[in-house]
């Protein structure tokens, strides 16, 4: 199955049943009938309870491995942070989710990208409008719900470079 890698736990997306993410997300999606909107509900909770830290930024190692329900309690983390606590609550709901790392221009980053059933991989998924999906950049887009700038940056292909997918 293609789709294992990107619905379980490992190293960088680390969860279990027990997680507080796990439950949270469940919590988020109770009720709901499609990917679209769980993936839309965990999303939005994640952007708008994390902020970024910028002193982890500035002292994180180069070993570092997020700890997804930290990142829950403390309210907030670095990219790698967002991405692997909503990597995880996807994967905790069925949905197929890669934990992207590379860079953000020339600064190390990471995101994610979804696979939507009605739709296939969307590497670019945080909203959909009718017509067109923008990027799915939680880290990113917690920070700048209101600058223009940052959401062109968002979606502009260019800006980014894949170097892992976890």
């Amino acid at each position: 199955n293609d789709f294992l890698p990107f619905l379980y736990p490992n190293q960088y997306v680390n969860f279990s049943q027990d997680s507080k993410a796990v439950s949270l997300a469940a919590q988020l999606t109770s009720g709901l009938t499609s990917d679209v909107e769980a993936l839309t509900a965990i999303y939005e909770y994640v952007t708008a309870n994390i902020t970024y830290d910028n002193e982890k930024a500035a002292t994180v190692s180069g070993n570092y491995l997020p700890d997804i329900d930290e990142t829950l309690s403390t309210k907030k983390g670095i990219c790698f942070d967002y991405a692997a606590l909503t990597a995880a609550m996807l994967r905790s709901r069925d949905i197929p989710c890669k934990l992207q790392i590379g860079y953000a221009g020339t600064v190390k980053h990471a995101w994610i990208s979804i696979y939507i059933r009605s739709r296939g991989w969307v590497d670019k998924a945080v909203e959909f409008s009718g017509d067109s999906w923008s990027r799915m950049d939680p880290t990113f887009d917690s920070n700048s719900k209101e600058d223009a700038s940052i959401r062109q940056y968002i979606g502009d292909d260019e800006n980014y470079t894949v170097q892992f997918t976890r």
